[in-house]
């Protein structure tokens, strides 16, 4: 007779199941540089060197999203992002969405586990998006783009760039038909 899952019964299986998740990945990595240093040990010493550059570029972003969500952890209540990126319709909300999507900076992946954790403090799939589409807007790049193109087209661009943003990021959050909005 089989056992009822509920009180009393604990799953095992679980924590051993996130062990081998966690570790898979970086053991497969070691794995096929080993093979690669084990086949051709030049090709290998310059995979390992492509690599360690990659980390050194990607690494002050990591430190920052990484900050930024300790910051997070500690000052920010739920309730306050939920006053502030909650709903679509707040004008605060979207301006600092799309101030802290266009001010953003790193490779986009790094910025992933904060944005994952807004969502779970309650900031609304428009909010989200808006903020991941607006960081096509490079203002590091605006003086070279006025350079060579001229004022008015970078304020247009920026503009429609900008304006996408919010449509795009209204798309997604109408085909998310998320029920905290």
């Amino acid at each position: 007779m089989k056992k009822p899952q509920g009180a009393g019964h604990t799953n095992r299986a679980a924590p051993i199941a996130r062990m081998i998740r966690l570790v898979a990945f970086p053991s497969a990595v070691v794995f096929i540089y080993g093979l690669l240093w084990l086949f051709s040990p030049t090709h290998g010493l310059e995979a390992l060197k492509a690599s360690y550059h990659v980390c050194r570029q990607i690494a002050p972003a990591l430190f920052i999203a990484l900050a930024a969500m300790a910051a997070l952890n500690t000052f920010v209540r739920p309730a306050h992002v939920k006053r502030l990126l909650g709903g679509t319709k707040k004008t605060r909300g979207v301006i600092l969405s799309t101030a802290a999507g266009v001010l953003s900076m790193g490779p986009i992946y790094a910025w992933y586990p904060l944005l994952k954790e807004l969502e779970a403090k309650g900031a609304s799939d428009f909010h989200i998006a808006n903020f991941l589409c607006c960081r096509a807007v490079k203002p590091a790049l605006l003086p070279f783009v006025v350079a060579y193109f001229g004022w008015l087209f970078t304020i247009v661009l920026t503009v429609f760039m900008v304006a996408s943003s919010l449509l795009t990021a209204s798309v997604v959050n109408h085909a998310n038909r998320n029920p905290r909005d």
